[in-house]
């Protein structure tokens, strides 16, 4: 089931390559690499950026996609490697090394951000969901010391935890389906009707080290260090459905091909399509239900650390930073760093076949 994309199965063109002079820079970037992109669910322009500077940055983008410069709202003692939004639109959480997670609630005016959760390792994500039966926002957090943590924000304490085989790498949620990627390739999958139990453990279908995990309603996407994404559903009934495809990866020279990590995968909001980007420094459109590739673009002269679609699909957002993919020596002054703004064309996002159901 590999190698279903049509157009190309590599993240390389035959045709002139689409056309990067849209995309526009946010405005007062980051001082250090970037880790997250979280745009809000309740207002179009309003995103907020994590930062290896310590900061979690909230951007109010106007009408002309300009930014009014990003208010270092959150602070922690270590980088910041995740963010995200509260339902609402009124709370921003912040996950950093420093072992904690920070919520600021922006109905209080001028309130400080406080504490929310604490592990004995770094935190690597943090994601907002609602509790099962009171539909209450809660925080999940998972974390190098190997658990998963969930927290209802008004304790201080967690109220439950789940122990993994390895350190976290990649969490997402989608609706009741919480999904996490460790080391040494494992993926856990957790009904959140049901939180302190594993509803599947599986090997990863990608061969190598897992770089994201995001869902879509009925399964997830994982992508890989060896220029891989797959898909898996998550009952058996859908397992025809998995499918595995080649990306980010360049044109074979002397029967050599360089092969590029998958660092984001993010889902169209309205059209159910998604995008990856990596470490080559390229995004891609893609429509998984017709396994076709709908567009794709240039490098931008820097790998591309994080993405996400604003809420009606109308930006796409991307951090382009130093990710260390190629070591220590690769980190040089004067790399490009900052967040670029795509205005989503009418057309490109949506699906190849008219009348397919979004997933």
């Amino acid at each position: 089931m590999s190698s279903l994309y049509k157009h190309s199965s590599t993240s390389t063109f035959t045709n002139p390559p689409s056309d990067l002079s849209k995309d526009i820079p946010v405005t007062s970037a980051p001082s250090d690499s970037i880790s997250d992109l979280s745009w809000s669910p309740a207002a179009n322009h309003h995103l907020a950026v994590a930062s290896w500077d310590t900061k979690v940055r909230v951007y109010d983008l106007a009408q002309n996609n300009s930014s009014e410069g990003g208010q270092p709202l959150i602070e922690f003692d270590g980088p910041v490697l995740s963010c995200d939004w509260s339902r609402n639109g009124q709370q921003i959480v912040g996950a950093s090394t420093d072992h904690t997670a920070r919520l600021l609630d922006l109905a209080v005016n001028g309130a400080p951000a406080q504490q929310v959760a604490a592990h004995d390792g770094p935190i690597r994500v943090v994601r907002f969901f609602e509790a099962p039966q009171s539909n209450a926002p809660m925080i999940v957090t998972g974390s190098w010391d190997k658990t998963v943590r969930y927290w209802d924000l008004r304790q201080a304490t967690a109220v439950a935890t789940l122990s993994c085989q390895e350190r976290v790498y990649s969490m997402d949620v989608k609706d009741k389906l919480l999904v996490i990627g460790t080391a040494d390739r494992y993926i856990n999958i957790v009904n959140l009707n049901n939180p302190t139990t594993f509803h599947k453990t599986l090997e990863s279908p990608l061969k190598h080290q897992t770089r994201v995990v995001s869902c879509f309603t009925g399964g997830f996407a994982v992508g890989g260090i060896e220029g891989r994404c797959a898909f898996q559903y998550v009952e058996g009934k859908d397992a025809s459905s998995n499918f595995s495809f080649k990306c980010h990866r360049s044109a074979p020279t002397s029967n050599k091909t360089s092969v590029h990590a998958v660092n984001a995968i993010s889902f169209h909001p309205i059209h159910g399509t998604f995008s990856t980007a990596g470490s080559d420094g390229t995004y891609h459109f893609w429509d998984k239900d017709a396994h076709h590739r709908l567009k794709g673009y240039p490098s931008v002269g820097g790998a591309i650390t994080a993405t996400g679609f604003n809420r009606d699909g109308t930006l796409f957002a991307y951090a382009v930073s130093y990710d260390w993919s190629m070591g220590f020596a690769e980190n040089k002054v004067g790399y490009k760093n900052g967040v670029m703004l795509h205005p989503v064309d009418g057309e490109e996002c949506k699906p190849r076949i008219a009348g397919v159901k979004k997933r």
